[in-house]
């Protein structure tokens, strides 16, 4: 009987394992103080919700077994009802757990609200984040420049996003950096997050949205403050401006859209993007672009022009 029990035990451990093998740890392998946090909080709640959880599985098993019929060692009491001792163990403990997790999640919910600035010196970056079907707009008011699917900016630097959607609701989701955040048409919604090292994480949407939500995915790229100042010199070469009618036609359903840079920007695009589902902004549609446009170019070119 012990070593079926023992087989038995050995072998749930490696099918534990062995699921647990493909399983991507990306939510625990932070890279930004947002995310670092966010991480230590699931890691203390975890800790502290165990200090319940271990002690009654493992009392579950225990009980019935010390207490079994043919136990003739233990002492029968089939009288016994109450016991001051196990009572305050029962509820105390819990209470406690409950009160500090309490406290711990309020200080932190306030800590981490992604609407609040990060205590973080120097000037942010400005992105204004527009999801459509199936695929990222990252705008760059400060730059004058806009990319569909491909986020760059420096390591170290404060981000503020400005986050719409011209159709359905996303999320707009980096898991190495930080928390996820809605994306709603006619409203505009705000998340701080910082890269603490160099690196490519991949960013996607949390919130089904068509069947082109699988390939909504985007490459957000932390570099040095000198190389992304060349990026952004690079992108300024690109032949497309980005004015509200080319985004409308960027914006149709389409699945797996390559990177696309625009060199320049309507001023106030995020703007109309989200005035256009509350009726209003009709007449700041035709606002200059940041940088002097060049030519449109058709459906057919924009889609075609990568990095």
């Amino acid at each position: 009987m012990k070593s079926i029990w023992n087989g038995l035990r050995w072998g749930g451990l490696a099918a534990l394992a062995a699921a647990l093998a493909g399983c991507d740890w990306v939510l625990f392998d932070s890279k930004g103080a947002v995310g670092i946090a966010q991480r230590d909080l699931i890691f203390i709640c975890i800790g502290l919700m165990l200090i319940v959880v271990v002690p009654a599985i493992v009392m579950a098993l225990w009980f019935p077994w010390r207490f079994r019929a043919s136990n003739t060692k233990e002492e029968y009491r089939p009288d016994w009802a109450h016991s001051t001792k196990v009572e305050v163990v029962v509820w105390g403990v819990p209470l406690l757990i409950v009160i500090a997790l309490a406290t711990i999640v309020w200080k932190s919910t306030h800590e981490l609200d992604p609407y609040r600035p990060l205590d973080v010196a120097g000037e942010p970056l400005h992105v204004q984040v527009i999801a459509t079907d199936w695929k990222w707009l990252f705008v760059y008011p400060d730059y004058g420049i806009a990319t569909v699917n491909q986020l760059n900016f420096p390591a170290g630097r404060q981000l503020v996003f400005d986050i719409t959607s011209n159709s359905t609701m996303n999320t707009f989701f980096i898991p190495q950096l930080g928390g996820q955040i809605y994306a709603m048409a006619g409203m505009r919604t705000k998340l701080h997050l910082i890269a603490n090292e160099e690196g490519e994480f991949r960013g996607m949407s949390g919130n089904y949205s068509g069947h082109g939500f699988s390939q909504m995915n985007f490459i957000a790229k932390a570099t040095s403050e000198q190389d992304f100042q060349r990026w952004v010199s690079q992108v300024r070469t690109a032949p497309i401006s980005l004015d509200f009618e080319t985004f409308k036609k960027v914006a149709q359903p389409s699945q797996g859209h390559a990177v696309v840079h625009f060199g320049g920007v309507q001023s106030n695009l995020f703007k109309s993007v989200i005035d256009q589902f509350i009726g209003v902004g009709e007449n700041t549609r035709s606002a200059e672009t940041v940088q002097a446009p060049a030519p449109i170019a058709p459906v057919a070119a924009i889609a075609a022009h990568k990095e």
